[in-house]
């Protein structure tokens, strides 16, 4: 029997304190058989810093944003499973062996990260709220990470959700699809750690448009039929 691929796929931007142990950590994991980071026109050295590590590395010529950055590298690349993992894990994306283990042993077609409790307070939960309510309501799926962006999914799961949402309701557009399309979906508790927002000013930017976004994708992108991906 032929060995199944896995491609792990990164998009970053502005990632070079954490891009090279990411990258580092997944190239620990005997089950992937290519790492692609995709640059998102970052300013800092992250392009040089995840190359150095191991990964492809594709650049954009401009900021295109987190599921335009995940369009361009799963195109780039042919799998029978993919990970789809953020640049600020470090260390701690070694766990995603805890992602692809269901989907590799037929248990699930897709897996999502589900984080333990913050390390500090955020905001007031009003985006995860509305993420979790979106997914039960179109889909009867309760999920206890519904925002979380690491996730392993065989190749049909990725066909029928192709393209993702742009912005930030790439994660949201992406559960909804998969649950609709009949794809069991199965959360994998981990100890991923990540960058996190605090209560300031630009952290409360960040949480304006994830809310906008993914109101956005409720509010019929996640509805429309989407081409399979070749």
């Amino acid at each position: 029997m032929r060995a199944r691929t896995v491609a792990a796929i990164i998009p970053a931007f502005n990632e070079q304190e954490y891009i090279g142990d990411t990258v580092a950590a997944l190239a620990g994991i005997p089950e992937i058989t290519e790492i692609v980071v995709v640059d998102d026109a970052s300013t800092d050295r992250t392009a040089a810093l995840a190359a150095g590590a191991g990964a492809r590395v594709i650049t954009l010529p401009g900021n295109m944003g987190k599921g335009a950055a995940l369009n361009k590298g799963v195109t780039a690349v042919t799998a029978d499973v993919y990970l789809l993992l953020d640049g600020d894990l470090g260390a701690s994306a070694a766990d995603a062996r805890l992602l692809l283990a269901p989907v590799m042993a037929g248990e699930a077609d897709m897996t999502v990260a589900q984080f333990p409790p913050p390390r500090r307070k955020g905001g007031f939960g009003l985006v995860k709220g509305l993420a979790r309510f979106g997914i039960k309501l179109y889909t009867g799926l309760e999920m206890k990470s519904p925002l979380s962006g690491q996730r392993a999914m065989t190749r049909q799961v990725l066909d029928s959700v192709f393209p993702f949402a742009s912005g930030y309701g790439v994660e949201v557009g992406l559960t909804i699809r998969a649950a609709r399309a009949g794809f069991r979906v199965m959360e994998v508790p981990v100890q991923m750690t990540h960058a996190e927002t605090g209560r300031d000013l630009k952290g409360f930017m960040h949480r304006g448009r994830q809310f906008w976004h993914i109101a956005l994708v409720l509010a019929g992108t996640v509805l429309v039929k989407k081409p399979i991906l070749r």
